[in-house]
């Protein structure tokens, strides 16, 4: 396969080889408009932030759609920054005041307002029949009103906002431009939440326009610099300039997002000027692209980790003897040199060190130690029988390959690992006798442990969500981690997470940081975050 693509690519570099300016460029009087291949564009069929909750959905989502009272800088290394509100004040453990930015326009031209935001937490749109996990004396949200046919919230809408918010009790409007969050417990982290993907902001007026839930999921009302003209599933999704943006005029007047997902597709198209940006661009690939002097590839790590996770109740891994023999036959820095180049690293687990004061430094993914994972697999009398690997072909970059490495790892310790193929998502989480091992990444929208090992694997996370992982001293510590105001307290209950997760009974092992790369012709002014979310606000995008 790989020496397939390289000779494709040979053939579209020579004939792309007087390209220097994307076909766009020449005589053009007004803004341009692109066009940006990616591997998939959402996974749910949906614009639904909620719902799509994936890294192909931030890359089309943010810098482009949707927008959140705090932001990231995706121009820096993601700090949190004012966005639909300008300042925020703690008012005490439980409770956050912000104001909010004046005279931002949705994009069916209505002003953003409290309302706007107290609707976007409600139980009509976001929470449901869910309530905080921790009652307080605090009032809980209301009732929820009876939803017209159509507009019931899918399930998976409420669990996860229960898994952003697990105790967000109500969001009151204390004026027309200031909004005041109560939480039922203590949270010292209110201000990561909201900068995290899932807590942006849409136009009550737009949800209560529609006349379905899905007609609203696929054409959203919110705030960014670029709204929705259309949408077809599996296919693509064009957006338009929202003259109107409060951050200014954007620099594009069309963004098209077109769904190619090989890899040889997406460089050839750019090559040949078809589109002005490909996705997702595997290590090995860079070079030949930019070997045509008109090419450059941009990215580099971003905070998502990629892991290899367990289902905890398949016959073959109930006893964690095996699950660790597993995560010690990898040899993580092999992965790392020979199918990334070495253009990303192996972490310290499921951290990351901009967790500052809560990053656990002396923490170390599990050892690379073949004969300990052999008397791992003997102790625990395993008897060669299959373990089931559900794999999605390169939905992440270098999936497959990865795979394949892995299994032939597993394979020399003992490990009988086989891979099955899938379609889609759906069919990798379905419950069953062949759920035993799948990939999945993980990322921290925000810079403590809350935002990633109990955000995904606590007992709101989506591993306990299905039924693959459990563990009762797990919770008890992501119940304290949520709730305690005890830095230092908190800093040893996440240590002795790692310990429970990565150690005694694994959940999943770290394989290593995520990376992705972008390719676009060099006339092209635009830099890439370090993200998957592609920013083409204004002043992010020249020719």
């Amino acid at each position: 396969m790989l020496i397939s693509r390289r000779s494709v690519l040979r053939t579209g570099a020579a004939a792309a080889g007087s390209l220097v300016l994307p076909r766009f460029a020449i005589g053009q009087t007004n803004r341009p408009s692109i066009t940006i291949a990616v591997q998939k564009i959402t996974n749910s069929n949906t614009l639904d932030v909620l719902r799509e909750q994936s890294n192909v959905g931030e890359r089309v989502f943010f810098g482009s759609i949707w927008e959140s009272l705090i932001g990231r800088n995706l121009r820096g290394q993601l700090e949190a920054k004012p966005m639909l509100a300008t300042e925020w004040t703690r008012i005490d453990d439980q409770t956050v005041e912000l104001k909010l930015r004046e005279g931002v326009k949705f994009h069916n031209g209505d002003e953003m307002t409290a309302d706007d935001v107290v609707f976007t937490f409600s139980r009509e749109r976001m929470f449901g029949n869910t309530e905080p996990k921790n009652r307080s004396t605090i009032k809980v949200l209301g009732q929820i009103p009876t939803p017209r046919a159509g507009k019931e919230l899918p399930p998976e809408v409420p669990a996860v906002a229960r898994r952003a918010w697990p105790d967000l009790a109500r969001v009151e409007a204390v004026d027309k431009y200031t909004v005041r969050f109560y939480n039922a417990t203590p949270d010292v982290t209110l201000e990561g939440r909201l900068l995290r993907y899932g807590s942006d902001i849409m136009s009550r007026r737009g949800w209560e326009d529609s006349a379905s839930y899905l007609d609203w999921a696929r054409k959203p009302v919110t705030t960014g610099p670029y709204k929705v003209v259309h949408f077809t599933p599996d296919t693509e999704l064009l957006l338009e300039s929202h003259d109107d943006y409060w951050g200014g005029l954007p620099p594009l007047k069309q963004i098209r997002f077109v769904e190619v997902p090989e890899v040889a597709s997406r460089v050839n198209g750019l090559l040949s000027g078809e589109y002005e940006f490909a996705c997702d661009i595997p290590p090995d690939l860079i070079g030949e692209i930019e070997s045509n002097s008109a090419f450059e590839v941009q990215g580099g790590t971003i905070p998502n980790h990629r892991l290899t996770v367990f289902d905890k109740h398949h016959a073959q891994l109930v006893d964690p003897r095996i699950r660790r023999a597993m995560t010690h036959s990898i040899d993580r820095q092999a992965i790392v040199d020979s199918l990334w180049a070495g253009r990303t690293v192996v972490p310290a687990g499921l951290q990351w060190p901009y967790y500052a004061d809560m990053f656990i430094a002396d923490w170390t993914v599990p050892e690379f130690n073949p004969e300990l994972a052999m008397s791992l697999v003997k102790e625990a009398g395993y008897k060669g029988d299959p373990i089931p690997y559900r794999l999605l072909n390169n939905y992440y970059t270098n999936q497959v390959a990865t795979a394949q490495v892995l299994v032939e790892m597993w394979k020399s310790v003992g490990l009988n690992v086989q891979i099955e193929s899938k379609e889609n998502w759906a069919q990798i989480m379905e419950r069953g006798d062949t759920r035993a091992v799948r990939d999945w990444s993980n990322s921290a929208p925000f810079p403590d442990p809350v935002s990633s090992i109990v955000n995904q694997h606590g007992p709101n996370g989506q591993q306990q969500q299905i039924g693959e992982w459990e563990n009762a001293e797990m919770n008890q510590l992501c119940e304290f981690l949520e709730t305690s105001v005890d830095r230092a307290a908190r800093r040893k209950a996440f240590a002795r997470m790692l310990v429970i997760c990565e150690r005694e009974d694994p959940a999943y092992t770290v394989l290593h940081q995520n990376a992705t790369f972008t390719a676009k012709p060099k006339s092209i002014q635009w830099k890439a975050a370090p993200a998957f979310a592609m920013d083409f606000g204004p002043g992010n995008f020249a020719i």
